[in-house]
């Protein structure tokens, strides 16, 4: 009898001890919210989880209980092996020196001389005995943790946990359900029927976080019935539906909404280069009452809110006779690529570009197109 995708999932976690947890590299509420929920939730079922993604962790969700082991990239995940069959001759001793950018190793054998035949190198098995994707359709959304890491995801386990219809099913095991609003609803619902006992107000906060980020706080059309019973049986166990809205949405000043709401007004999107993008004009700037120190508030809301896009843009006119556009990336080492690509200067993960042109449609036009050539 197959069994079904939930008790798939329930026995490969009762059997592993290493857990990767991976989320896109510039992951949503939803994302952070099911990620820390799973790790706290392992944790206290005595395992080893790990959380890797390739970014830095947006500032509002900096409010969540933090995990202790989140790793921005996999290094030391696999050992390689010298290995050497001692049935004819015994090692005596093992020394190592480093000189020149070059590490020696010394190895003495017990009588005699080494045979070269008696050497061989592999691969060991990765540490990690179980990986859980969440809220990535495919893995190319995990950015370089996929890319410089593919073996991973051939040799161990993977588990994929999602509600986009979209999805690839590229897991031995997909926890997929479209129906869903969030992998949180998911994710929850799952747990509950793991062990509900072990769910707490910690776990609870995390989860109730990501389908809050998801239903934008329960206005949008993915918040269902299913969804507001989900949220209910968090608040049970102690989740602070207030507190999480407070700092999602009620810690920024008025003025950066404002000018948030008017940025979303003019918001366009290019799927074939995942750019996302907008322009403020000197009005926006007055009628808001914000300032041009404002704008990286902007873009940093732009990236957050939107975990498809992989390039984030907004123009203004810093005078007018000229447009400044701010660009940020899903990851810093895809910023630096695009910057070999286009004139400016990098200020803490921010291209930002001075175009000697006075229309900001224009300047948008003319950067735009160049973005999308890249890939082209």
């Amino acid at each position: 009898m197959t069994l079904e995708p939930q008790q798939q999932f329930k026995n490969f976690l009762e059997k592993s001890e290493e857990v990767l947890i991976l989320i896109p590299e510039n992951p949503s509420g939803d994302a952070v919210g099911s990620a820390w929920a799973l790790y706290f939730f392992l944790e206290k079922n005595g395992k080893n989880p790990t959380i890797a993604f390739s970014n830095q962790l947006p500032l509002k969700y900096s409010f969540l209980p933090k995990p202790q082991r989140i790793l921005t990239e996999l290094s030391g995940a696999r050992d390689f092996i010298l290995q050497f069959d001692t049935t004819y001759n015994k090692i005596a001793g093992v020394r190592w020196e480093e000189k020149d950018n070059k590490l020696d190793l010394h190895i003495t054998p017990e009588k005699g001389t080494i045979d070269p035949r008696d050497f061989s190198f592999i691969l060991a098995k990765f540490k990690y005995d179980l990986i859980v994707v969440l809220d990535s359709p495919d893995l190319l959304k995990l950015g370089k943790l996929y890319e410089k890491n593919p073996d991973l995801f051939f040799e161990v386990p993977v588990v994929n946990i999602d509600h986009r219809s979209d999805n690839e099913n590229y897991g031995q095991i997909n926890l997929v359900d479209v129906t869903a609003s969030s992998c949180s609803e998911i994710l929850s619902q799952a747990l509950e029927s793991i062990s509900a006992t072990f769910i707490d107000k910690q776990i609870a906060d995390c989860l109730l976080t990501g389908i809050i980020s998801a239903t934008d706080s329960f206005q949008q059309k993915n918040t269902t019935p299913k969804a507001l019973l989900a949220a209910a049986a968090l608040m049970d166990k102690g989740a602070d539906q207030q507190e999480i809205i407070r700092w999602l949405y009620k810690t920024q000043p008025l003025h950066i909404l404002k000018l948030w709401g008017r940025a979303m007004a003019k918001l366009k999107w290019d799927e074939k280069s995942q750019l996302v993008w907008t322009d403020l004009s000197v009005e926006d700037f007055v009628q808001s009452r914000a300032s041009q120190n404002d704008v990286v508030s902007i873009l940093e809301k732009l990236q957050e809110n939107y975990s498809d896009g992989r390039i984030f843009l907004l123009f203004y006119n810093d005078t007018p006779a000229s447009v400044v556009a701010k660009l940020k990336a899903s990851s810093p080492e895809f910023l630096r690529k695009i910057h070999q690509h286009l004139d400016g200067n990098i200020f803490k993960d921010v291209l930002e570009i001075k175009l000697p042109l006075s229309n900001i449609d224009e300047a948008g036009e003319m950067l735009t197109k160049r973005i999308k050539e890249m890939d082209a």
